[in-house]
This record gives structure tokens, sequence and C-alpha cells, in this order.
């Protein structure tokens, strides 16, 4: 006999007893869902490392008692119990941290997993930052949902500010035609509605697949040579520059290449949705100027 749903329903019921009263909270998700809390959340797992970092840096840490894998900023976080990754959820992990809120990646975390969190009675805001604009009111979302809204707005201001610098110094600059490498094999991009493609908007880059329907579609090497991007920036796993990134000089036809613009920008920069979003921003500015700059170099 599978004893597991009972299992989770006995810990469910745990926690619905658990649970304090206070002052009641509503609160619309980043999908159009109403969330109702009975009061600002004490007990909070998230689903996602980019959440995690949302909510330190909201002022929340405190209050985050499980995450999943790779959460590792800040590095309080790593000490942290983990409840699988964010596509392999360990469910009954997550109801035992008794948390009064769960909060989620939309296109992340697998529906099945949310659906029963939901089913079990635990809240579940949901979080898909889409614009620069949207990591902003994530922050303010998380000191909502947190009841740690002077430090959110706080961290909120301050990234709007530092978003309208680079915006105002880079954002009317000529436009470099890019192509955004997440991985090689298989080969994937991003499209226009990514969030990563705000960023090449906001450091006046066009991004070569904007028109793609997938968010992160997957696309043939055949594809990118018919673009002919000015330059390419890659991201990989980890804070090394991939060796597959150089692998474009094999096409010294590619304008990129001809070209030495072959940038790396670490994934935790620019792949999160998070404050430090604007430091990959700004390096993604810098390497856009370098091939501007280049363009004059080869007319002299």
């Amino acid at each position: 006999m599978n004893t597991a749903p009972l299992r989770l329903a006995a810990l469910a019921a745990l926690l619905a007893a658990a649970l304090p009263a206070s002052a009641e909270l509503r609160i619309t998700d980043d999908t159009g869902r109403e969330l109702v809390l009975p009061g600002p959340a004490e007990r909070i797992v998230s689903l996602a490392p980019h959440v995690t970092e949302l909510l330190f840096a909201a002022g929340a840490g405190e209050k985050v008692v499980g995450v999943v894998a790779y959460s590792d900023y800040p590095p309080a976080a790593r000490a942290l119990p983990q409840v699988g990754g964010y596509t392999q959820l360990d469910l009954e992990a997550v109801v035992a941290l008794q948390p009064d809120l769960v909060v989620a990646w939309s296109s992340g975390n697998r529906n099945a997993n949310l659906d029963k969190l939901l089913a079990l009675g635990i809240p579940v805001f949901l979080n898909e930052p889409r614009r620069l604009d949207d990591v902003a009111d994530s922050l303010e979302d998380m000191g909502r949902l947190a009841g740690t809204e002077p430090a959110a707005r706080d961290a909120a201001d301050r990234f709007r500010s530092r978003r309208a610098a680079l915006a105002a110094h880079y954002r009317e600059r000529p436009p470099v035609r890019m192509f955004y490498q997440i991985w090689d094999k298989p080969l994937m991009t991003i499209n226009g509605e990514h969030l990563i493609s705000d960023a090449i908007r906001l450091c006046g880059g066009e991004n070569v697949f904007a028109g793609l329907g997938q968010l992160a579609p997957r696309i043939g090497v055949e594809a990118v040579l018919a673009a002919n991007p000015e330059a390419v920036v890659a991201s990989g796993m980890g804070e090394e520059r991939p060796d597959w990134l150089d692998q474009w000089r094999n096409w010294p036809k590619l304008s990129a290449s001809a070209a030495g613009n072959l940038y790396f920008i670490p994934p935790q920069l620019i792949q999160r949705h998070t404050p430090r979003l604007l430091d990959g921003a700004e390096q993604l500015c810098e390497f856009l100027e370098d091939a501007r700059a280049k363009r004059g170099a080869a007319a002299r």
C-alpha cells in the first residue's frame, strides 16, 4: 500500500493547525491568481534559486525555511534545508517544513507538483518576471508576502534607479544585432518575451531570435549563420567561460567571429530574475559598446 498520500495529508493537517491568526493579506501573483493569507508569512519555502535570492533581497531571509538545489546566493541560503530541485520536488520534505507559504516559479516548476501543494491547502504564490521592471515589482511582492515592506521598497527603488541610469546611457546607442546562447548541446537561445531580451533592449541590442514562439527555443547552427549576428553572448552553467563559445570561430565569415565579438557573462548574473541581473546587464552593455567601437576601428 502506498502510504505517501496519507503522510502528506497528515502533515498538511498539522500545518493548518499551526497557522497563526492575523490580519488578512490579499495579493495577486504573476499569473493573475489572487492569494489570500491570514497575515504575512512566517515560514516560506522557495521553489527556485531566483525566488530565494528575491526573498533575501526583500528582507525576508529569516522567514525562509526551505529552498531548492542551487539556491546559493546569498551565502546564508546555502545552509537552509533543501526540498529537491525546482523540477524534481520532494513534496514530503516541503510539507514537513510546515510552510505557511510556498513561492514558486511559474515557468520553471512543474504544474503537477504545484497542484498537489494547493490540494493539500498550502498557499502558493507564482512568480514570473518577464521584464526588468518586474524584478522590482517582485521584490515588493516578496515584501508584502513576508511583512518586510520597507526593506523590499528600498531594494526595489535601488533597482529601478540603477536600471534607469543604464537605460539613459545605453538605450539610444546604435543597435547591435546579437545572438544570446544559453547552451550548445542542444543549441538554445531566448525569444523576445524572455527577461534577458529586456536587458538586451536596455543596452541597445537586438535579439536576432526575438520572433521565435518559445521562451527558450532550440535552434540549429544554420539558423545562427543565416541570422549572422554581430555579437554572440553566452552564459553556460558556471562562472567559467564555456569552451563551446569559441567554437563559433570555426565559421570565420560569421560577423561576430570575424570581429572577435564572442562574449561571456556568468549565468547567475544574467539568467536569474534578481537584483544581480543588472550586474549582468551592465556587462552586456559594455560588451555591445565594445562591438560598436570595433566598427569604427574596422573603418579606419
